[in-house]
């Protein structure tokens, strides 16, 4: 049963690696790595009178984890410059926080191996509620990229549904 409408014969998931992020209508430069898009619904528990065995359940509140943006840190300074609109250390009694644009809309969008836009999520609303100038460094270890982060909390995401399947192109032998 062939798993792709457009393309019957793909087989394979996309892969974690092909995406890009996207805020202010720019793409946010060296993301490496971003958290999980996850929901949960909190599930209500209720019982009917006199029935002393059987618990119903039903849909409560809904909350969105929070979302964390990873990049080796340059002298972009992009994810500060957002950080700084939630908490500014030097602006003053009242300016601390700019209340006029802090929050702003994302856009995740990922792609297949081919490079093509192949699905992105909206998520709405989001706000830093943590930044990471600069990955804990050691001289001993593995890593040898400094990392900055930030945390994004946020109101909820969802599929943009207007990107459909792209037709992909076959692979075709180089003529010598």
């Amino acid at each position: 049963m062939a798993q792709f409408n457009v393309n019957p014969n793909r087989f394979d998931p996309y892969k974690n690696f092909k995406f890009q992020v996207k805020w202010d209508g720019r793409y946010v430069a060296g993301i490496s790595k971003v958290s999980m898009l996850k929901r949960t619904t909190e599930v209500v528990t209720h019982r009917e009178g006199g029935d002393r065995s059987t618990v119903r359940k039903s849909p409560g509140e809904t909350t969105f984890e929070p979302i964390v943006l990873e990049r080796g840190r340059t002298h972009d300074t992009e994810f500060e410059k957002w950080a700084n609109k939630v908490w500014n250390f030097g602006a003053g009694h009242g300016n601390e926080v700019s209340l006029k644009d802090f929050r702003k809309d994302i856009l995740l969008e990922l792609y297949n191996e081919a490079g093509q836009k192949v699905m992105a999520f909206k998520i709405y609303r989001c706000w830093p509620s943590e930044y990471v100038a600069v990955s804990e460094l050691d001289a001993n270890g593995d890593a040898c990229v400094a990392i900055e982060s930030i945390t994004l909390q946020h109101e909820g995401w969802e599929r943009d549904y207007e990107i459909v399947e792209p037709t992909e192109p076959s692979y075709t032998e180089p003529s010598v």
